[in-house]
């Protein structure tokens, strides 16, 4: 069954690029430019930095100078700290990243880096307060109220499930060395340009995608919100934005249900960053889904 599901869509691709291919190097290009313009310059120096910093060992040097600290604050699991500030701060799909990179460094268990995952891999800050609220929808005094709906209910949901798992013995982080050369600071390098990559191959696929909703919507606006915002949130939000025939009271929460869900591109870029980590789709696809229903329902509350 998935095996024919992954044939129909790619068969749907070809057949969208042959019929449409204005609509298709359109697409294309709308999403590579995003991707260099915004994408790259603001995630690659920290992608970077990140990898040097956790290969390095340095990172287990901080983590140990604010232990007590960070034990009480995240429960005995202290290394949890770094992908919840990063991913918070950075958004996506930084959160993913840092805790895949922990995960394979064996900083993290399984089961923390499932719930660090899908708990910290949001849309940046920056991204809501400048294009979702000022730049699509024209709101100005509601930032720290849509801070608040999309941020605290991954935080102090994750939080809880961190709180209900066993603390890691710290024996391996206490005897560690760090040690930067140029061997650490190249496969950073390397590393960071090869995530920033993937990401663009995954937007511009996703932006044709995007096109094809357009497309198969046609002039039914109430399904090309939908299914836009289902798929990429950057059109989707776009798309809601635009529309004239639903108010404000509507707009709003169906931007931050979306949003806080992250569209199915960011459900396959989360699934790229994670790969063969063994950290579970399903588990975080389940928690992104409960997220976008409660900031939905706040978002309805608070408007």
């Amino acid at each position: 069954m998935k095996k024919r599901l992954s044939i129909f869509i790619i068969m749907l691709f070809i057949l969208f690029i042959l019929i449409y291919p204005g609509d298709c190097v359109a697409a294309a290009a709308n999403g590579l430019i995003l991707w260099y313009e915004n994408i790259l310059p603001a995630l690659l120096p920290f992608t970077i930095f990140s990898n040097i910093l956790i290969r390095s060992g340095y990172l287990d040097d901080m983590i140990r100078a604010a232990g007590p600290l960070l034990d009480r604050i995240f429960f005995h699991h202290p290394h949890a700290a770094y992908p919840i500030i990063s991913g918070f701060l950075f958004g996506f799909p930084i959160g993913s990243k840092t805790t895949a990179d922990l995960l394979r460094e064996g900083r993290l268990s399984l089961q923390e880096a499932n719930i660090l995952c899908a708990m910290c891999n949001n849309i940046s800050p920056v991204f809501v307060s400048s294009y979702l609220l000022m730049s699509s929808l024209g709101i100005y005094n509601k930032t720290w109220i849509t801070y608040a709906i999309l941020y605290l209910p991954p935080l102090f949901t994750g939080l809880f499930l961190l709180s209900r798992q066993k603390a890691r013995s710290s024996k391996k982080n206490s005897t560690s060395r760090s040690n930067l050369n140029f061997q650490i600071i190249d496969a950073g390098i390397m590393n960071g340009f090869e995530t920033l990559l993937k990401l663009g191959g995954y937007i511009m696929l996703f932006s044709l995608m995007t096109q094809m909703c357009i497309r198969a919507a046609g002039k039914h606006e109430l399904a090309l919100m939908c299914m836009t915002g289902f798929t990429e949130i950057t059109n989707g939000i776009n798309v809601i934005a635009q529309s004239f025939s639903y108010p404000l009271s509507v707009k709003y929460p169906m931007i931050i249900g979306f949003t806080a869900f992250g569209g199915l591109s960011g459900f396959a870029q989360t699934a790229s960053m994670v790969k063969e980590t063994g950290i579970s789709m399903r588990f975080y696809l389940g928690f992104r889904i409960i997220q976008a229903l409660i900031s939905t329902l706040l978002a309805a509350i608070l408007i």
